[in-house]
């Protein structure tokens, strides 16, 4: 058999058909597969996740529940000039697209404010080191108050009228007052420069011999039998 019927054989109407059938069925397997997996993700179709800060937790709850969203609390947080149960935040955001039955999560204004830990700083800090780990925290610090002492050493921290000590739980928006050192000390606790040297009154013996000593008038008086 010569090289032009073997090539005859292989491009018969036979083979040549089977091959186009494969390239066929190869075609349809791709397009099926990217449209069932469009079908089923929902490609292009989504919902507006709505803006919820500023609401309260049930109306941001209702609002999810008509868009077939759910609603999760993730954290809570403080302030003051919103209501309780307020929604501070939510993830995802306003404008973003999900698919229905996702879950926003929110966070929510808490009806008290939050209490921290005073830090170790009550004698044992200078007032600007006391002064940044307080502001640090979220304190709010009042003019400090001066007291006898090392000069802007931290003696003592005071809310409002009430001397705190560390480790005590006290509100975040509750100021505070440092008690600090003037650098000057009370009369008692000054030394005097002064110094007195105390008296003594001479021993009227000292310097004399042992000879000298002996010769000493015995009042002793010897009396004899009758």
């Amino acid at each position: 058999m010569n090289a032009k019927e073997i090539w005859s054989k292989i491009a018969s109407h036979y083979v040549l058909l089977n091959l186009l059938a494969m390239v066929v069925v190869v075609v349809l397997l791709c397009f099926g597969v990217k449209f069932g997996l469009a079908l089923y993700t929902h490609h292009g179709e989504g919902i507006e996740v709505p803006e919820l800060k500023g609401m309260t937790y049930l109306k941001a709850r209702l609002l999810l529940e008509e868009n077939n969203l759910n609603i999760v609390v993730s954290d809570s947080g403080y302030q003051k000039s919103l209501p309780a149960d307020c929604i501070l935040a939510q993830t995802p955001g306003h404008g973003v697209k999900v698919k229905s039955g996702h879950t926003i999560y929110v966070t929510v204004n808490s009806p008290s404010s939050p209490t921290f830990s005073i830090p170790d700083i009550v004698d044992n800090s200078s007032f600007r080191e006391a002064e940044a780990k307080l502001m640090a925290m979220g304190f709010r610090l009042t003019e400090p108050q001066r007291v006898v002492g090392e000069k802007d050493w931290v003696y003592g921290i005071l809310c409002r009228g009430r001397r705190v000590s560390n480790g005590d739980r006290v509100p975040i928006d509750y100021p505070l007052t440092l008690m600090i050192g003037t650098g000057s000390y009370d009369e008692d606790d000054t030394i005097l420069d002064e110094y007195v040297e105390p008296t003594y009154e001479a021993d009227p013996t000292e310097g004399m011999n042992a000879s000298s000593a002996t010769k000493e008038v015995d009042e002793f008086v010897e009396v004899t039998a009758p």
